[in-house]
């Protein structure tokens, strides 16, 4: 009789503990598309932050990625990732996607706080420098700083006249993916004495901010400098000829040269870099303006331009606005044959040469679009001894640079 309640006894523990494991296994399988257990409510509520990039009290990505394997079943764990990353990381807008709406609110703010200054720059020569070159350049591109040094906008004297140099800047667009970006210009700024940077975000639509700015610059601490040089980076800059093209004109006299465009027509396509919507410019022409790359202005040019910057409404195309402010001083820009800021075009006259050699560099100004390497060989080869440009005996008569004229449906400033 033992023996037999013994047996059943075990037999209805085994049966419990079966039963027991059957109910445990299936509440394990419902619980993550049901209610949740106590121990799951903070994980919805953390959950809930790390959908919402507003919500205060946001982990960082750091901490959200440690916990993101407590918090969040396994079985959706892809799925939770994928939705923060589409919810906290927006897909960046294309330069053609402006914000005309945010632009036009807020173009009536137009001075910004100057972070580096060079006030002694034009001091240091009595009389000031006879030529003041300003380069357009970003932060980032120290490269293009540092070769321009080296080679055409080297500091000193050139066919016996002073020259001094400045870069223009702005702050930059991501300034957390360059962490240490601050110390590194300050540090360029003590080692070199030439970088101006001013407290707005430095982009392509900002660019009428860096024009307004450094005129304002120039008008207060480089008012006794002669002549300017203007333009990007990206250049090759003949400064001797420059030097001697400019020996011949008088600084007091208005001057303003460059590569300049007639009757170009408004870009309305959506897409464009350059797409200016009617609203905005409701004329089927600009007026006549220098090519970015690179122009020259004489000093009485300089402070009227400064002073009409103020009182022409910015507009988002900085060449097209440096054109508006030429029109509202009454002073027609000057073509010359030597600023090629579209690049060059072979001449017929001249099929045994190519398009980078020397020669075609020798006679001109400005030529766009070189990269840091081909500007230093370039300055190289001009400076070379060795070079020869004597025509070959096949050309009857030495080439001639013929500018295309800029019609009404060219497309706008390249950069």
């Amino acid at each position: 009789m033992r023996v037999r309640l013994k047996g059943d006894a075990i037999c209805t523990l085994l049966l419990v503990v079966a039963l027991c494991s059957l109910l445990y296994t299936q509440l394990e399988h419902f619980t993550p598309k049901g209610h949740k257990e106590p121990t799951q409510k903070q994980p919805s509520v953390t959950q809930r932050i790390l959908s919402d990039p507003r919500a205060p009290g946001r982990p960082t990505p750091a901490e959200a990625t440690a916990a993101r394997p407590q918090l969040i079943p396994t079985v959706r764990r892809t799925e939770a990732a994928n939705t923060r990353v589409q919810t906290t990381t927006p897909v960046p807008a294309a330069d053609s996607a402006f914000n005309f709406k945010r632009y036009l609110l807020n173009k009536d703010n137009r001075n910004f706080n100057l972070l580096i200054n060079q006030p002694k720059k034009c001091r240091r020569t009595p009389g000031g420098p006879f030529l003041l070159i300003a380069i357009k350049s970003v932060v980032e591109d120290f490269d293009r700083r540092e070769i321009v040094r080296k080679t055409w906008g080297r500091e000193g004297l050139v066919n016996g006249e002073q020259i001094q140099r400045v870069f223009l800047l702005g702050t930059p667009r991501n300034r957390t993916a360059l962490a240490t970006w601050e110390t590194l210009m300050h540090q360029e700024s003590q080692t070199y004495r030439d970088i101006l940077l001013w407290d707005f975000m430095d982009t392509f639509f900002n660019l009428t901010l860096k024009e307004i700015h450094f005129l304002n610059w120039a008008a207060e601490f480089c008012h006794n400098v002669k002549f300017i040089f203007k333009g990007d980076a990206d250049v090759f800059v003949n400064i001797e000829n420059i030097v001697d093209f400019l020996k011949r004109h008088d600084p007091t006299e208005d001057l303003f040269v460059g590569d300049i465009i007639y009757n170009a027509r408004p870009i309305r396509v959506r897409k464009s870099k350059y797409y200016i919507p009617e609203t905005m410019y409701g004329l089927s022409i600009y007026p006549a303006y220098a090519g970015g790359g690179g122009f020259l202005l004489s000093s009485c040019t300089m402070r009227k331009l400064s002073r009409a910057c103020r009182e022409v409404e910015l507009f988002p195309i900085d060449d097209v606005f440096l054109g508006m402010c030429l029109q509202r001083i009454n002073l027609k820009p000057i073509l010359h044959e030597g600023f090629k800021t579209f690049g060059i075009v072979k001449p017929s006259a001249a099929p045994h040469l190519q398009t980078f050699e020397p020669c075609f560099y020798k006679d001109l100004m400005v030529v766009h679009s070189l990269k840091v390497a081909e500007i230093w060989l370039m300055w190289n080869l001009l400076h070379s001894p060795r070079l020869s440009c004597t025509q070959k005996k096949q050309v009857k008569k030495p080439f001639q640079w013929k500018r295309k004229a800029q019609t009404a449906t060219q497309a706008s400033p390249l950069r």
